[in-house]
C-alpha cells in the first residue's frame, strides 16, 4: 500500500448474499474493476443453503466472507457487515446490493463528494437498471410527506432524459441498493433499522441521520445497474408484504405529526383499491393474485396490531406457500 493510497478514506464493501452466487460473484467481479484503490470487500452471507460461500471463496479467495448462521434479513445481515467494517477502521462503508453492477470509477465519485462537505453523511449513485441499461431506475430519491409516498425520479424512463443532471446535489434518501455512509454517522444516528427487517429500512436511515445534522446527496457521475430485487421478486408475495407493512410504519412514525394520519390513511386506501381489483378484477383470478392480496390484507393487519420485524409464521404461511 502506497503513501498515497493510505491517504485516501478507507472504505469497506458490504455485500450481502442469500442463496444467489451467480449475483454475488458478478457483483464482485465488477467492485475487482473499482479504480478507488483503498477499499475492502466484505461478503455477508446471510444464513445461505446453497453452495454460496464455496462459490465465493473458489472465485474471490481474497474477499473476506462474514457467515451468518440463519437469515436474518436484510436490515440486521447488513448490520452485521457494517459492525465488522466498522470494527476495521473503516472511514466509509458502502453498502452495496449483490444484484448490482457498479462503473469502476464510481466509488471515487462517491468518496470525492462525500468528501466534499463535512454534513454530508451518505451518498448514492445514479441508478440504472442492467436491463435494459439505458433505462433508469433512480436518479435520486425523495419522500411526499402529505401523500404517503416515496419515489425514485426518473424510474424506468430514459436516462437521456437526465442527462444534465452532472453535479452532486441533496436528495432525501438514497436506495439501498448502494449507498456510501460515513463512519461518524453510524457512530451517532445507528445502522440500520432492524424492525423494518426488509423494505423501507434505507428511507428511515436518511431521515434519521438528517436529524443527527447528516445529510443525503446524489451523485449522479457515479453509476450502477441494479437488476431489481433479484433474490427476492419485486412481485413476490413476501416483498408485497414488507413493502405495505413497512410503508405503514415508516410513515407513521416519522411523518410530521400533523401528516402522519393523512399519510396512513392514504396509503390504507390505496392499499383498499389494490386488494378490491386483485379480489373483483377478471384479470388478476389467478393463483398468484390471489396470494399477493392475501399478503396485503396480513400487512395491514400487522400494522394496526403493531408487528413489525420479520414476519411471523402464518403470514410465511400465505407468502411461501410451497
Amino acid at each position: 500500500m502506497t503513501q498515497h493510497t493510505r491517504s485516501l478514506p478507507a472504505v469497506h464493501i458490504v455485500i450481502l448474499n442469500w442463496n444467489n452466487a451467480p449475483d454475488t460473484l458478478a457483483c464482485l467481479q465488477s467492485v475487482a474493476q473499482l479504480t478507488y484503490p483503498n477499499y475492502t470487500a466484505l461478503v455477508v452471507d446471510n444464513g445461505s443453503t446453497d453452495s454460496s460461500t464455496d462459490r465465493v471463496h473458489s472465485a474471490f479467495p481474497d474477499t473476506e466472507i462474514l457467515e451468518l448462521k440463519a437469515n436474518l434479513g436484510y436490515a440486521e445481515g447488513n448490520n452485521a457487515g457494517i459492525r465488522r467494517a466498522i470494527e476495521s477502521g473503516a472511514d466509509y462503508v458502502f453498502v452495496l446490493n449483490n444484484d448490482t453492477l457498479i462503473a469502476p470509477d464510481a466509488l471515487a465519485e462517491l468518496v470525492e463528494a462525500a468528501e466534499s462537505r463535512p454534513q454530508i453523511g451518505m451518498v448514492g449513485p445514479l441508478m440504472r437498471c442492467a436491463d435494459p441499461p439505458d433505462t433508469l431506475f433512480a436518479a435520486g430519491s425523495f419522500i411526499a410527506w402529505a401523500k404517503g409516498e416515496t419515489w425514485h425520479r426518473g424510474m424506468f424512463e430514459p436516462a437521456e432524459r437526465y442527462a444534465a443532471l452532472q453535479q452532486p446535489e441533496p436528495v432525501d434518501f438514497v436506495s439501498g441498493c448502494g449507498v456510501l455512509v460515513r463512519r461518524q454517522l453510524i457512530e451517532r444516528a445507528g445502522a440500520l433499522d432492524t424492525s423494518f427487517y426488509l423494505n423501507y429500512e434505507d428511507v428511515e436511515w436518511a431521515v434519521r441521520a438528517r436529524r443527527f445534522g447528516h445529510q443525503a446527496w446524489l451523485v449522479p457521475k457515479a453509476v450502477l445497474w441494479h437488476k431489481i430485487s433479484a433474490t427476492l421478486g419485486r412481485t413476490s408475495p413476501a416483498n408485497v408484504y414488507y413493502m405495505t407493512r413497512n410503508e405503514l410504519f415508516f410513515f407513521w412514525r416519522n411523518g410530521p405529526r400533523h401528516l402522519r394520519g393523512l399519510a396512513a390513511a392514504r396509503i390504507v386506501l390505496r392499499t383498499l383499491r389494490t386488494i378490491g381489483a386483485w379480489t373483483l378484477g377478471s384479470q388478476y383470478q389467478t393463483s398468484a393474485f390471489r396470494v399477493m392480496r392475501d399478503a396485503n390484507l396480513l400487512a395491514l393487519r400487522d400494522f394496526f396490531q403493531g408487528r413489525s420485524g420479520k414476519m411471523d409464521p402464518d403470514v410465511a404461511a400465505v407468502c411461501y406457500p410451497n
